[in-house]
């Protein structure tokens, strides 16, 4: 007999439980031994529900049980996880968490302490929900170099992204819908600027470039500032506006790494994700592209998620799985100097005077839509220096511009 303990009882935690408990024979068998449900830390009254016996509010009868030997803490925030998922570990308890936010902070930290003590840390379920990724990319491209992972990390942004596209409804709208069929939180703030994506791509590049990445080490901008304008223009040039977050390696060690609003091309597969899924693309020098796609959140798929760890750890009892990465560094993300493409608009209210000057400075440039009736020009630009543009931006003769990364 296995013991296992869940720790919280909201969204994924009663998923979790009703998986492992109605479910127990599949998962037995799935061990190939007998694994139960023995704690359950809540401080709400679940006493109508099946497995009521099983509530507890005292966190230490489950950290004092050498009974339990697997941990699931699937309660989200940084406190007081962060404590209860050391404390199981230095007791000797393999964890398993859906929590990305103490993933991203606090991996390496915890992961080092699970080396430690010879149990494992595992978390499948922090970045795709069930969307299989961190275990394929640590096992099945093993034998690759990855150089580079991008995709759309949030459903939440990218419902509202469509709706926009496809229904035309300005952003608060498509906020209010998201909310109103439960794909956006109460409060959003995390979802809309980039917050969720960012620990997300922390946690990806984390793993597959083998040294931590901190939240605040990469540049994040949500989609609260993208228009139904914005969304036109891009129609114009073939072109879906998607939230991307990307790492990728650079030349001498160093990594870069962004999530923010995209022009995405027609052609590449990324454009064509819509509703609530979410899409992972990493490059390995073998394989080329490799793409995950599925609902990256959700009860039952993260739930699945985290009892698939549940059952790793308790094949690998009396062994670690070799899943790490090295503590991070200051200096270790930074931006890269790369040419690239982007998305421009700019505005004026003397539009032939604004004209002239773009013109002159950007010579040749045959990507773009003049708008009289609004006195704008929206243009994507040839490669070119982010220091160059922004030079190019302060010589025009406009009164306010406006700039979006394109992926093509």
């Amino acid at each position: 007999m296995i013991y296992t303990a869940i720790l919280g009882h909201g969204t994924v935690g009663s998923g979790v439980a009703e998986i492992l408990i109605n479910r127990s024979d599949h998962v037995s068998k799935k061990v190939r031994d007998e694994l139960a449900v023995k704690y359950i830390l809540e401080l709400r009254d679940f006493s109508h529900l099946s497995y009521a016996g099983k509530f507890t509010k005292d966190f230490e009868k489950i950290v004092n049980d050498d009974e339990v030997k697997i941990v699931a803490e699937v309660m989200g925030g940084l406190n007081p996880a962060y404590d209860f998922v050391k404390r199981c570990l230095s007791a000797g308890k393999s964890v398993v968490t859906s929590n990305k936010e103490l993933v991203a902070a606090k991996g390496a930290e915890l992961l080092k302490l699970a080396s430690k003590n010879n149990v494992n840390f595992l978390f499948e379920a922090s970045v795709g929900g069930g969307i299989p990724i961190l275990r394929p990319m640590a096992q099945c491209l093993a034998a690759n170099d990855i150089n580079r992972v991008t995709g759309i990390l949030n459903g939440t942004t990218n419902y509202i992204l469509n709706k926009m596209i496809v229904d035309s409804m300005d952003f608060d709208t498509a906020l209010s819908l998201a909310k109103e069929k439960g794909f956006a939180e109460k409060d959003p703030t995390a979802d809309i600027e980039g917050h969720d994506a960012c620990r997300k791509i922390c946690i990806l590049a984390s793993l597959a470039f083998g040294r931590h990445v901190y939240p605040d080490q990469v540049k994040t901008e949500g989609i609260s500032g993208v228009t139904l304008d914005d969304v036109a223009y891009a129609n114009k040039f073939n072109c879906a506006i998607k939230l991307i977050a990307t790492a990728k390696k650079l030349p001498g060690g160093k990594i870069s790494a962004d999530v923010c609003p995209r022009l995405v091309s027609r052609n590449n597969i990324l454009s064509n994700v819509d509703g609530v899924f979410n899409a992972i693309v990493v490059r390995g020098d073998a394989t080329g592209d490799v793409m995950f796609y599925g609902k990256g959140a959700g009860k039952m798929p993260t739930a699945s998620a985290v009892v698939a760890d549940i059952i790793d750890c308790a094949k690998h009892l009396h062994a670690r799985k070799y899943f790490d990465w090295q503590d991070g560094e200051k200096d270790y993300v930074i931006e890269d100097d790369l040419k690239k493409r982007f998305y421009v608009r700019i505005k004026s209210h003397d539009f032939e005077s604004m004209l002239k000057s773009f013109k002159e400075v950007f010579p040749g440039n045959t990507c773009n839509i003049e708008n009289r009736s609004s006195g704008e020009i929206a243009f994507i630009t040839d490669e070119i220096y982010d220091g160059e543009l922004k030079e190019k931006l302060g010589a025009l003769n406009c009164d306010n511009t406006k700039t979006m990364n394109t992926l093509f």
